[in-house]
């Protein structure tokens, strides 16, 4: 091989290796891979892995229009429509103490109030509460195992089936409470602050924070379901139990509870004591009839004055997440005039 030989191979390599250190300045690098969101199904429908964590979440919902109806239920007006947005979300992850979870529901509502409209001179005079959106948290707790401190509905607020009884008070409290949960039986203890406490006897706002305590022991064998309730009002110095009964009985479910106030209360005070049934059975695969009753002895703790009640409830699935529902109460007081009340409601799931 001669000089000029050489000379014109080591150039050729040379442009060869720079030609290649060229070609790799301009290729764009690789993307990295995209991380899918994941099902989590250790907690069960709808949680998903938040990306990164072993942390699920599940995000869920609803959007509901309902009527009201009923005689001066409404100021001057017999009827009411409103609109309530609810957006869940519901956090959980295992740990060496048990489930670990946080969840907040967030509601937003617009409809309640009045636009203020003088009739009679044909002007706007102003808006009512419900001409803006009432945005507010309906729930919001943090839950190791059994215990759970934060803001949440009491077992109270749990009722029966249909619409037609009176079981409580709205009893939404920041609480501190713990629950053992055996499968089959089922206990718990709270301990609720009741903050801006309504003084039931003069019948105005005390403005001071009192405190109740609420108890629950809970049994399920077979189609057979059983709850007992207690609670006491610290402030009024007053007490309520509710005994409730779930079973399954032919076609449908069939549902009795009774009820005691030994005075008003923040959890129970639409009588000193009542009875209340109903029977839940699906006519179709998405139509559910539950007719219900409910006697009340001294009605709004108002001595001799007992009242009964009988209403129909009826659910209709119009197609998958979005339900009908409309309801229908007649309720004869001994002192005071009968009346009717209910509601229309559309509802759409998610």
């Amino acid at each position: 091989m001669n000089i000029k030989s050489l000379l014109i191979g080591s150039a050729a390599a040379l442009m060869a290796v720079s030609g290649a250190q060229a070609a790799d300045a301009i290729v764009a690098a690789e993307p990295e891979p995209l991380e899918y969101v994941r099902v989590c199904d250790a907690f069960g429908t709808g949680f998903f892995y938040i990306p990164g964590t072993e942390t699920c979440l599940k995000i869920s919902g609803y959007v509901r229009f309902q009527t009201d109806f009923g005689r001066d239920q409404f100021g001057a007006s017999d009827w009411n429509s409103w609109t309530r947005a609810r957006v869940a979300f519901d956090a959980k992850s295992d740990t060496e103490l048990g489930t670990l979870t946080s969840f907040i529901a967030i509601h937003g509502e617009s409809g309640h109030g009045g636009l203020g409209l003088d009739i009679e001179n044909a002007e706007l005079v102003g808006l009512g509460s419900g001409a803006s959106s009432d945005f507010y948290i309906d729930e919001a707790y943090i839950e190791l195992g059994g215990f759970r401190v934060g803001t949440f509905l009491n077992w109270w607020d749990n009722d029966l089936i249909g619409e037609t009884e009176t079981a409580s008070n709205v009893t939404r409290f920041t609480s501190v409470r713990y629950v053992y949960d055996g499968g089959t039986f089922r206990a718990g203890l709270s301990v609720d602050e009741i903050p801006d406490y309504f003084d039931y006897l003069a019948g105005a706002t005390a403005y001071h924070n009192g405190f109740g305590v609420s108890g629950m022991v809970a049994a399920t064998l077979g189609g057979v379901n059983f709850e007992l309730l207690g609670a006491y009002d610290d402030t009024t110095e007053e007490g309520a139990v509710r005994a409730w009964l779930s079973a399954e009985v032919g076609p449908g479910t069939l549902e009795i509870m009774g009820l005691y106030a030994s005075g008003p209360n923040a959890y129970y005070q639409a009588a000193e004591w009542s009875v209340a049934a109903d029977y839940s059975f699906k006519a179709t695969e998405k139509l559910t009839i539950t007719p219900g009753a409910q006697y009340f002895g001294d009605y709004e703790l108002v001595d001799g004055n007992d009242a009964w009640r009988v209403g129909l409830t009826v659910d209709y699935a119009i197609v998958d997440n979005l339900n009908l529902k409309a309801t229908v109460n007649y309720t004869d007081p001994d002192n005071d005039d009968d009346f009717v009340t209910g509601f229309l409601r559309l509802q759409r799931n998610f």
